[in-house]
């Protein structure tokens, strides 16, 4: 064995590779890590200079089943390349890598270069047939007890799981007990905390609403700290959107016993680095699934109800997905609308001045490049009314009920509220009453430790003051729904519900709240040669409603006089001038295209749009100014200069209109002699 080491291998420096797998091995397992450093002796002992062995030991708590992150073994790699080691140690061959693509290479590299390999077995040189099939056996062999040992462990985890029996970090709101089960925390504090956010989602419809929610009231939330001083330990802070989604999506606020949610899949980054990532598994895909494991807060209906909604609140997702959460916007069926042609959801989109009128707007067709224009554009307040009309008739008959359960909605909610702030209340007088404990119970002469102690109960009695100035503020401003005058309000609304509907007051989204209460879905047929769409009303009941809703004309269409108007004007004109055209069209009760009472202008432009003659009002003696001009031979322009220095008589109707001229015979003859004098009028 010995023999195999020759001196051209002691002329290089020997490399000792130390590795372990994970942090904790070699915090607990520090026996294999004394083991592996001891392997400088063994190199000593086959005939390596102390200064000619290097230790490699940047690779504790690394995984060998890949290169990436290992730096010391990309060192090993690039030196053996080179032929600058002698030999590599290791405390067992396959230790080196526990992919073969990277044993392998290594290897390889190994017996090109002539670099040995030594491990407690003893001396391998990868160069020689026997002992690279040795070294190859072993690999394939570490790699096999990988599988089984994963395979070993994983079956243990399953079959434990099956039974429900295997523990894991618990969402907060959940503990387990002395016998391990899996029970509802012991705190009040924590478990409203956790009812409160499912209310608030039933009420707001949205993760982010119910956000909103605790920031507005000024609740905390807590969560459970995992490792550390402070394992196992409950600390409040603010809640935040991830957390919301996360406590909607986890089944066991249903009492139900999941294993299998996520799972680990190997994939090649952008750098070509194989990495493993944690993917959801879709719901059918869960390994184990008990339904009534523990006690829940919710059910599982309610659970895959909420599943549903967070689906339909997404925005980028399905395009057929509808009713998400009610929003700010003007349009009220946002989210509720169809569209008959493609069977998309419609969108809205804001035009105008500053983008303040909305639009129905269907283009996934043209978004898929499957054509150039929308299958639907409509104006919003189009659809809104009659809808609104519609849900207006259904619920005159339930007014009362709907009454009724609004106010317990809201009494509901505040003492819900009011509730955690009492707790809130709860625990910090327990605190207060604990530093008052520890100071009393300290000897006054240690002064030292006593004003300590001293401090800490004002700082207690200081939060205690101030939270409950909070409390107070939040139940005086926000918790005024179960007062007896205002329930007497909020009934007196409900028997009127037209005018709370129609009140500025009420919110658009309060109205899309409604909305989705009693509307599943419209789907949206236009009939573009009747100018008429046909909405398809599907109600939460089942029941269909059809509503037909008549669009307005284009305005180039609306903006064109009938064939009657454009008729009565031109029998008009025959006789009379544009104003009083304008009076008789007013005494019959018509209107302009925009709605306006008619005037001369009016009538002027729709003679002139539709060549209608005006009445002729020249009398028989009176010529114009063209007539004159070709009578003496001169220019119009001249006649405009006799007109202009009054040398003739003209008349004009009113200011733009045609001069209508009257020439005795003896304004001709004198007109005729300023033509025949003059050196500037000449034939």
């Amino acid at each position: 064995m010995v023999a195999k080491i020759t001196e051209q291998n002691r002329q290089k420096p020997a490399y000792v590779y130390v590795r372990q797998s994970t942090l904790s091995q070699v915090r607990h397992h520090q026996e294999s890590t004394q083991r592996q450093y001891a392997l400088r002796n063994r190199a000593q002992e086959l005939g390596w200079p102390e200064e000619a062995i290097r230790m490699l030991d940047r690779d504790l708590g690394r995984s060998g089943a890949q290169m990436s992150g290992r730096e010391d073994f990309k060192i090993l790699v690039a030196d053996v390349s080179m032929g600058q080691v002698g030999a590599v140690f290791a405390l067992e061959a396959s230790r080196l890598a526990r992919s073969n693509l990277d044993w392998h290479r290594l290897l390889e590299l190994c017996a090109l270069t002539h670099t040995l390999v030594v491990d407690e077995d003893g001396v391998y040189d990868p160069g020689d047939f026997n002992d690279g099939l040795l070294l190859g056996l072993k690999g394939t062999m570490a790699q096999a007890e990988l599988h089984f040992l994963r395979a070993r462990l994983q079956g243990g985890k399953l079959n434990k799981a099956r039974r429900g029996e295997l523990h894991f970090p618990l969402p907060v709101g959940f503990c387990y007990d002395e016998q391990g089960r899996i029970v509802p925390d012991p705190n009040e504090e924590v478990r409203g905390a956790v009812a409160l956010v499912f209310e608030l989602f039933r009420q707001t419809g949205s993760a982010f609403g119910v956000c909103q929610s605790f920031v507005r009231q000024k609740l905390r939330f807590p969560k459970r700290a995992y490792g550390g001083a402070w394992n196992g330990k409950i600390i409040w802070g603010h809640l935040t959107h991830s957390r919301v989604v996360g406590i909607l999506k986890n089944p066991s606020y249903a009492g139900v016993y999941v294993f299998g949610r996520y799972q680990y899949q190997k994939e090649i980054d952008a750098a070509g680095e194989v990495c493993t990532k944690i993917r959801q598994v879709a719901m059918p895909d869960w390994r184990v699934r008990l339904q009534s494991h523990h006690e829940g807060y919710i059910t599982w209906d309610e659970f895959m109800q909420n599943q549903q909604q967070l689906a339909n609140n997404r925005t980028n997702g399905a395009a057929t997905v509808l009713s998400g959460a009610a929003r700010e916007g003007l349009a009220l069926l946002q989210g509720l609308l169809l569209c008959g042609v493609c069977g998309h959801k419609l969108t809205v989109r804001y035009t105008g001045n500053g983008g303040v009128y909305p639009t129905y707007v269907c283009n996934a067709r043209r978004r898929d490049g499957n054509g150039t224009r929308s299958c639907i554009s409509i104006r919003c307040d189009l659809l809104d009314a009659p809808i609104s009309e519609q849900v207006l008739n259904a619920l005159r008959p339930e007014e009362l009920g709907l009454a009724l359960e609004a106010l317990q909605h809201l009494e509901e909610r505040d003492a819900a509220v009011m509730h955690q702030w009492r707790m809130r209340l709860q625990q910090m007088e327990y605190e207060v009453a604990l530093a008052e404990r520890r100071y009393q119970e300290v000897d006054p002469s240690n002064r030292l430790v006593a004003r300590t102690l001293e401090q800490r109960w004002n700082q207690a009695l200081s939060q205690l003051e101030e939270l409950r100035k909070q409390s107070a503020e939040i139940e005086r401003n926000d918790a005024r729904a179960a007062t007896p005058e205002q329930k007497a309000r909020v009934m007196a609304l409900a028997k009127d519900f037209p005018r709370l509907w129609k009140s500025t007051s009420t919110s658009a989204k309060d109205r899309k709240r409604m909305l989705r209460l009693l509307i599943r879905d419209i789907t949206v047929e236009r009939r573009s040669m009747a100018r008429q769409v046909i909405l398809h009303v599907r109600w939460q009941g089942g029941a269909c409603t059809d509503v037909q809703v008549d669009l307005p004309l284009p305005i180039a269409d609306r903006m064109r006089y009938s064939p009657a108007v454009r008729e009565q004007v031109r029998t008009l004109a025959k006789q009379f001038k544009d104003e009083e055209i304008s009076e008789h069209l007013n005494q019959s009760g018509l209107r302009s295209a925009a709605g306006k009472p008619f005037d001369a202008s009016k009538v002027q432009w729709i003679r002139y749009r539709y060549g209608i003659a005006a009445v002729e009002l020249k009398r028989p003696e009176e010529l114009t100014v063209a007539q004159v001009a070709k009578r003496f031979g001169v220019s119009p322009g001249v006649v405009y200069y006799w007109i202009d220095k009054k040398v003739i008589t003209a008349r004009q109707i009113k200011p733009n209109t045609p001069y209508w001229i009257t020439v005795d015979k003896t304004k001709e003859r004198e007109l005729r002699a300023w033509v025949r004098n003059s050196s500037h009028m000449k034939r």
